[in-house]
């Protein structure tokens, strides 16, 4: 049976003395505020009378917009950016990593590409990754939630509701992504046309059936107020979620952890920096925060 176990005590980011600095810090006080969360601040480089102006300056100006709170805390570290956030991680015992991004030219800086492939890996936690944050709150009306056929996915779609109702969504796509090697069928005239065709149509019907099972769990008060979609794709793993939830231009995608790293590789199959710079929205791993 499934069980409520989304649990956001501890907020962890990165921060960078970059364009993004102002937004990425909303977004992050606005989730800490959402959860009723811890916020830590991690800043690997080193440590100024401006740098601490800058930001002390953008939580005073948060603080005085918005009715916040929340502990506040601010690490300043030197060093390589993945051993020092993952330390951090670990000794906040972090719930949520969330990582910004400057997105120019499809070359996403600051803590994106390798760096943010590195950290959604091994981060012991769940990972949000920022590739559109806004000082001005833009509202997560519809999330796409991988419905992969996985031991992770039940416990991700029951999160992604519980998610939902604290960020106010009014829709959830779940995707069942279904290999084109299933069908196995080679189309060259009508016959086999309609052989793949109802093969689909019983895939579809399966995966379908596999997801409702899951949803009838699901507390009624966390699908109150949701329209749920159920919608079966047949193609390419990982990236045909992501464009998916290009095309519906979907507020946030919610995916599973892995529960080994190959399992990324298959998600990301060159490298996260392909799939977010084609992907316009935020993306969550979910990942049960390791004892």
């Amino acid at each position: 049976m499934l069980t409520n176990k989304l649990s956001i005590h501890n907020i962890l980011t990165g921060i960078a003395f970059s364009p993004n600095l102002r937004a990425n810090f909303y977004e992050a006080a606005r989730l800490s505020a959402f959860f009723g969360a811890r916020l830590i601040l991690v800043h690997v480089g080193s440590k100024t009378k401006q740098k601490e102006e800058v930001i002390n300056l953008i939580i005073q100006d948060f603080c005085e917009k918005n009715t916040y709170n929340q502990p506040i805390e601010i690490i300043w570290e030197e060093g390589l950016i993945v051993p020092v956030i993952l330390k951090a991680i670990d000794r906040f015992k972090a719930d949520l990593l969330i990582l910004g991004a400057l997105k120019k030219e499809q070359l996403l800086k600051y803590y994106m590409g390798s760096i943010a492939r590195k950290l959604t890996r091994k981060a012991p936690c769940s990972v949000l990754l920022l590739i559109k944050p806004s000082v001005v709150r833009k509202p997560s009306d519809h999330i796409v939630v991988n419905g992969l056929n996985a031991n992770q996915t039940p416990q991700t779609i029951f999160d992604s509701f519980a998610i939902a109702q604290i960020l106010g969504s009014v829709k959830i796509t779940i995707i069942e992504e279904v290999s084109r090697q299933e069908v196995n069928v080679m189309v060259n005239d009508d016959r086999s046309l309609r052989k793949a065709t109802l093969i689909k149509e019983r895939i579809t019907r399966r995966e379908a059936f596999r997801v409702q099972e899951i949803i009838h769990q699901i507390p009624e008060n966390l699908k109150k107020g949701i329209l749920i979609k159920l919608q079966s794709i047949f193609g390419k793993r990982g990236y045909s979620i992501g464009h998916y939830a290009n095309l519906v231009r979907a507020d946030l995608l919610i995916m599973n952890a892995p529960s080994k790293t190959r399992f990324l590789d298959r998600l990301f199959p060159h490298d996260i920096e392909y799939i977010l710079s084609e992907l316009p929205t935020d993306v969550l791993v979910i990942k049960e925060r390791d004892s």
